[in-house]
C-alpha cells in the first residue's frame, strides 16, 4: 500500500510521546530499543527514502528532514539512528540494480547503516571486485542493520579513489566502543573489516554520486536521487540537531511558565533576563529551520529545472547547514544557562538535550570551521578542498 510524505509526518509525530518515554532506556542500553526499531518499520518510516518502484515513499529532502526532526523531538538518539538508516536506504538507490534487487526484493524494510570515513579503509582491486580492510568509528545503529556501507581509499597515495562498499552482516565485526557523553543511545560502535572480498556490483565510485549519473540513476532518476549526495548530506544530521533544539526550547518555555525560583520564590517568567534568553533561543531555532529547509527547497527546485547545483551552491549548502547547527547549539546553551541547577539532573530532559546537541554538532557536516573554509575558498575563486561535493 502506497504511503505519502504527509502520512509519514503524521506517524512520526505520533511516535514522539513513546520515544520520550524510551529515551532513558535507549541511553541505558547504549542503543535503540528493539521495540522502537519495530515501531519505525511498522509505521512505514523505514520506507520513507525507498524508491517507489520497490514500494517506498521516495520522499524529497524537505520531507525527510521534517520526519527526522519530529523523531528527534522524542529522542535525539533515535533520530540519529533513523537518519543513518534512512540515508543509507537512500544510498542503495544509487547502486547497480542487481544490488538493489538483492536486498529489496527479499525485504523492502531492510535496514542499512554506513561509515563513510574514507581514510579509515583501504581497498585493492582484485578479479571480479575488491578486497577491503579497515576499521571505522561511529557505526550508528549498526546492531540493527542487515548490511553496512563503508568508505575506503583505492590505489596509491598519489592516485587514490574514493569508493563506497556495501557489505552484508556477518562479513564485518562490531566492536563495542560506545561509551560517550552524548547521543548515548545510538550504539555508534566501531566496525572492522578484514580481507573481505566485495563484488563489483556492491561498490561504486563515490564521485559518481555527484552529478546524477550513479549506476542506480538509470532506474531511480527522480530529482531527489540525482542531487549531489555529499553536498546534501547536511540534511540528515542537521534534522536531528534541529529537532533536539526545537524540543528543548519548547519544553523549557512550557516548564518556565509556572516555575518558581528556589531561592527568591519569584516566578521565573517574570524575569527580564529570562525573556531575552527565550526570545533569542526561539529566534535561533526558527532561523536554523528556515536555513535547513530553505536549502532543501532550493536544491530541489534546481534539480526539477533540469540542472544540478553548481560548485558554489553545493559548498554553500554545507556551510549554511553547519551555521544552522551553530544556531541550534546556541539555543540549547542559552536555555541551559537559564535553567540553573535543575538543568544538570539526568531526570531533566534538558540535560540530555545539552549533551546530545553538543555530540551532534561534532559531526563533520555540522562542524562550522571545515565547511566554512570550503565555502570561503570557492567564494574567493579558489579550488575546493572537498572534491566529493
Amino acid at each position: 500500500m502506497e504511503i505519502s510524505g504527509s502520512q509519514l509526518l503524521e506517524r512520526a509525530e505520533a511516535m514522539i510521546p513513546v520515544l520520550q518515554e524510551r529515551a532513558s532506556e535507549a541511553e541505558a542500553l547504549r542503543r535503540i530499543p528493539d521495540e522502537t526499531i519495530s515501531d519505525l518499520i511498522e509505521a512505514g518510516l523505514i520506507r520513507a527514502t525507498l524508491p517507489a518502484r520497490f514500494g517506498g515513499a521516495e520522499v524529497n529532502y524537505r520531507t525527510a528532514m521534517e520526519i527526522v526532526a519530529l523523531i528527534a523531538r522524542g529522542c535525539g538518539s533515535t533520530a540519529w539512528v533513523f537518519c543513518n538508516l534512512a540515508s543509507c536506504t537512500f544510498k542503495l538507490a544509487l547502486w547497480p540494480l542487481q544490488a538493489q534487487e538483492e536486498f529489496w526484493l527479499a525485504n523492502p524494510d531492510s535496514l542499512f547503516t554506513g561509515n563513510l570515513i574514507f581514510p579509515c579503509g583501504k581497498a585493492e582491486r582484485v578479479d571480479g571486485g575488491y578486497k577491503l580492510n579497515g576499521r571505522w568509528p561511529f557505526g550508528s545503529g549498526i546492531d540493527h542493520a542487515c548490511a553496512n556501507f563503508f568508505g575506503a581509499m583505492v590505489g596509491s597515495k598519489e592516485s587514490s579513489e574514493f569508493r563506497i562498499f556495501l557489505i552484508p552482516r556477518g562479513q564485518y565485526s562490531i566492536i563495542d566502543t560506545w561509551h560517550t557523553s552524548g547521543l548515548r543511545g545510538t550504539g555508534s560502535k566501531d566496525v572492522s573489516v578484514k580481507d573481505q572480498f566485495v563484488p563489483e556490483y556492491l561498490t561504486i565510485n563515490a564521485m559518481d554520486t555527484r552529478n546524477g549519473d550513479a549506476p542506480g540513476n538509470q532506474v531511480n532518476n527522480s530529482t531527489v536521487y540525482r542531487l549531489p549526495l555529499f553536498s546534501m548530506f547536511f540534511t540528515w544530521v542537521g534534522a536531528t540537531v534541529l529537532g533536539i533544539a526545537e524540543a528543548a526550547v519548547d519544553n523549557y518555555v512550557e516548564a518556565t511558565r509556572s516555575r518558581v525560583a528556589s531561592y527568591s520564590g519569584q516566578k521565573l517568567a517574570d524575569y527580564g533576563t529570562v525573556h531575552v534568553k527565550v526570545a533569542e533561543a526561539r529566534a535561533a531555532v526558527a532561523s536554523a529551520r528556515r536555513i535547513y529547509l530553505g536549502n532543501c527547497d532550493e536544491a530541489t527546485e534546481i534539480g526539477d529545472s533540469g540542472r544540478l547545483p553548481n560548485a558554489e551552491e553545493r559548498a554553500r549548502y554545507r556551510s549554511e547547514g553547519a551555521y544552522a547547527a551553530k544556531l541550534c547549539c546556541q539555543a540549547v546553551d542559552l536555555i541551559t544557562s537559564a535553567s540553573g541547577g535543575g538543568g544538570i539532573y539526568d531526570k531533566n530532559p534538558l540535560s540530555r538535550a545539552f549533551r546530545d546537541i553538543h555530540a551532534g554538532t561534532a559531526h563533520i557536516t555540522q562542524t562550522w570551521d571545515p565547511n566554512a573554509v570550503t565555502y570561503g575558498r570557492i567564494a574567493l575563486g579558489l579550488n575546493t578542498d572537498n572534491p566529493l561535493l
